[in-house]
């Protein structure tokens, strides 16, 4: 990649984890860039829509909305799928989650929930962190040992809690349960006091996605088989949406 590209995407990126305006200097701070590099990366970046000046510094533009709105098309994700999600959210009183594999890559594609911090700590975006979460086991599940192993070999499988399965062997045998068993559960592997459950989306077309929900872990402890046999039918559901659109490229 172009030096100047990759430059650039580290300041959209610096930007895009802001919680507000970030100033030049800042942004030559975090991404290693001399200011005159960045004033003239963030002059590109506005021009193009992506960012927006303000009187603070500089936010995300008009042009990342409409972005994600191409993401969600050419993922098949529509306004069907948003409802689902948040139907689900008021029925199992959790927060929901649509996942994919595609490319060789893990990704959160949508998610409903009540607050600014969700439950299991998810956000729209790539999840390189697929050994630790329940939408992430149920992926890979699915998927060959050969394209298992790339991805694994690629993320690697940190620790990101005392119960995180950091074992290879371990986790074949958690991912041969998933797949027998048709949901994946992780408890306290990926956040602290959180329980997640997930299941896979039944699809004609061989598109591996997941829908998963992330609770407290009292909360799961308490009403955990009911949560699982709710989301069974929110995945049939999105299975049945996914066969009256047409036939789009969501495996990998």
């Amino acid at each position: 990649m172009p030096q100047s590209v990759d430059r650039a995407l580290d300041v959209l990126d610096a930007v895009a984890g802001s919680d507000g305006p970030v100033s030049a200097k800042a942004l030559a701070r975090l991404t290693g860039c001399g200011l005159s590099t960045v004033y003239e990366l963030l002059g590109a970046l506005t021009a193009r829509g992506h960012l927006v000046r303000t009187a603070a510094g500089w936010t995300l533009g008009y042009r990342v909305p409409s972005l994600h709105r191409a993401f969600q098309r050419q993922m098949r994700l529509d306004e069907e799928v948003h409802g689902l999600l948040l139907k689900a959210r008021r029925t199992v009183g959790a927060d929901t989650y649509f996942s994919a594999y595609r490319d060789g890559e893990i990704a959160v594609l949508a998610g409903a929930s009540d607050s600014a911090a969700p439950t299991g700590g998810f956000s729209v975006g790539r999840d390189a962190d697929g050994h630790a979460t329940a939408h992430g086991k149920v992926l890979l599940s699915a998927l060959p040992r050969a394209a298992r192993l790339r991805y694994l070999s690629g993320t690697g499988m940190r620790a990101i809690t005392p119960r995180t399965i950091t074992s290879p062997d371990r986790l074949d045998a958690e991912l041969r349960r998933v797949r027998r068993q048709g949901v994946a559960v992780e408890v306290e592997e990926c956040a602290p006091g959180v329980a997640c459950v997930a299941v896979p989306v039944p699809a004609a077309d061989g598109a591996r996605t997941a829908v998963s929900v992330a609770l407290p872990l009292a909360d799961f402890e308490r009403r955990g088989d009911r949560v699982t046999e709710i989301l069974r039918h929110v995945a049939a559901e999105a299975g049945r949406l996914a066969i009256r659109r047409p036939t789009g490229t969501t495996g990998g």
